[in-house]
């Protein structure tokens, strides 16, 4: 075991490439390795790749699957990294004869970052709502998993993890080695007949950076990079590599989405706008963050009274809003437009062509807007084409064939004049035109009177008072069955 004092010797790396030889050779199972460009999962490669390296030819018969995750909400200068060093990984590994295969997962295009938050209204991820992680980073890892594992019956994941990344880590970790049936090997916490190596289970992180600059990169990837990139995200812009318990360390600094709102302030983001003045470029995503992440309060502005489906939900006496509005959802597309152009024109050459949303988010979250929430206005391609010149090409998303923006402009206009105080009128009569005109396609109406009877419903309320009104008048009922959402009867 290496103490979290020690300094790594070479008979620890020898020793930890034995372990993975052995492993390597003792079955028929296909390792999978996740890889995300940062210090722990680079190590975890590179100590692999060694330990393949110095086996003959004629045993190297199982594959070593390398994937990595890309959110696609990755800070751009992580993702610029990160392709760059997949590409290297699997040119090499192909030079070389190594059965390793590099794969570049990114989650469902239904389930991106940027159409549950801009298309769906999620509200932007915090801790009592983290829909993101699950979505973004597990499905498609656990996805790609159960693929190998229904072609070969088990997997063997190869992590990074370490148990000094945390005390909470390292209980978990303790408490799957009890489990073991094989030395070394833990089962999987989510994945039946998977199990888990982990070769930097006893490292600091120290360790890990003491191994990654006495031992280049064996794919060509220089590891003095990535420290660079390290201690530009860290405040003090400090990385040393032998510290004393006192000294902070690079492992605190944070890779990841740039526009994450799990933490309540991206001071890698920031620490790297500060400590080199030639990624000025990405203040806009900072600035962008920061107002998608907006302290609750004036977040709740942001968002509709309602949940989803048109039910209220009353919380310790609070109503408890739901998806952001239409007016919420556009402007945040604006903005993120705006950023990419600004990123694409000032950023570093390599990023001239890089999205910071894909077409084929935007084409999904127009067809959301105009199939599920009714919006026959069709504001994203006029958003799109004011922000970037550009038409916005999606030949195959079928429209309203009767109401475009015009009619909806009238529509706005005459609720509002005729009745101020109805919140929700637009809402109702765009919902119910747009039902209406989809189903007239239709050789069968059938479900047209629930789907219209669903939108009334949602559409209820006169405004949030009479929302909470409406709720302070059935609660009690409501209460004696242990239920605190309502929805109009």
């Amino acid at each position: 075991m290496i103490m979290p004092d020690k300094i790594l010797t070479r008979r620890d790396i020898e020793n930890v490439i034995t372990v993975t030889k052995d492993l390597y050779l003792a079955d028929s199972i296909p390792w999978v390795i996740g890889y995300s460009g940062g210090k722990d999962s680079t190590a975890t490669v590179q100590l692999v790749w060694s330990a393949l390296s110095q086996l003959p030819k004629e045993q190297l018969k199982k594959r070593v699957y390398v994937i990595s995750t890309d959110t696609l909400v990755e800070s751009p200068v992580v993702a610029a990294w990160l392709a760059q060093s997949l590409a290297r990984m699997r040119q090499t590994a192909e030079n070389s004869g190594l059965p390793i295969e590099v794969f570049q997962l990114t989650p469902d295009m239904d389930n991106t970052f940027w159409v549950n938050l801009l298309g769906r209204g999620y509200p932007y991820p915090r801790r009592n709502m983290r829909w993101c992680t699950d979505r973004l980073k597990i499905a498609p890892a656990n996805h790609f998993v159960e693929r190998v594992i229904s072609r070969a019956g088990e997997a063997i994941m190869v992590l990074g993890t370490r148990k000094t990344e945390s005390a909470a880590r390292r209980q978990v970790m303790e408490g799957y080695e009890k489990k073991r049936v094989r030395e070394h090997l833990s089962p999987s916490s989510t994945m039946p007949n998977a199990f888990v190596y982990s070769p930097l289970e006893d490292w600091t992180s120290d360790n890990v950076w003491q191994y990654l600059m006495q031992h280049p990169n064996t794919w060509g990837q220089s590891n003095k990079d990535l420290l660079a990139m390290y201690s530009g995200a860290s405040a003090d812009g400090e990385c040393p590599l032998v510290l004393d318990t006192s000294t902070p360390s690079c492992g605190n600094s944070r890779f990841g989405c740039w526009v994450c709102t799990m933490v309540s302030e991206d001071k890698s983001m920031a620490a790297m706008i500060q400590n080199d003045e030639e990624k000025a470029w990405m203040l806009p995503l900072l600035e962008l963050r920061n107002e998608i992440g907006a302290p609750q309060e004036e977040d709740k502005r942001r968002r509709d009274f309602r949940r989803m489906d048109g039910k209220i939900y009353m919380h310790t006496g609070n109503i408890v809003h739901g998806p952001y509005t239409k007016a919420t959802r556009e402007y945040f597309l604006r903005r993120l437009l705006q950023v990419e152009q600004y990123v694409q024109t000032c950023g570093p050459a390599e990023l001239a062509d890089h999205p910071l949303i894909r077409h084929e988010e935007l084409c999904q979250i127009r067809r959301i807007w105009l199939h599920e929430k009714h919006e026959f206005d069709d504001a994203l391609p006029r958003i799109y084409k004011e922000v970037t010149g550009r038409d916005f090409v999606d030949p195959e998303c079928p429209t309203n064939r009767y109401f475009k923006k015009r009619e909806w402009d009238i529509l706005e206009r005459t609720c509002h004049d005729a009745f101020p105080q109805e919140e929700l009128l637009v809402n109702l009569c765009s919902s119910l035109l747009d039902i209406e005109s989809q189903y007239s396609l239709m050789a069968s109406r059938r479900g047209v009177n629930i789907e219209i009877e669903k939108t009334v419903r949602k559409c209820f309320f006169s405004d949030k008072q009479d929302a909470i009104d409406f709720y302070q008048r059935h609660h009690a009922a409501n209460d004696e069955n242990g239920q605190e959402e309502v929805a109009a009867e």
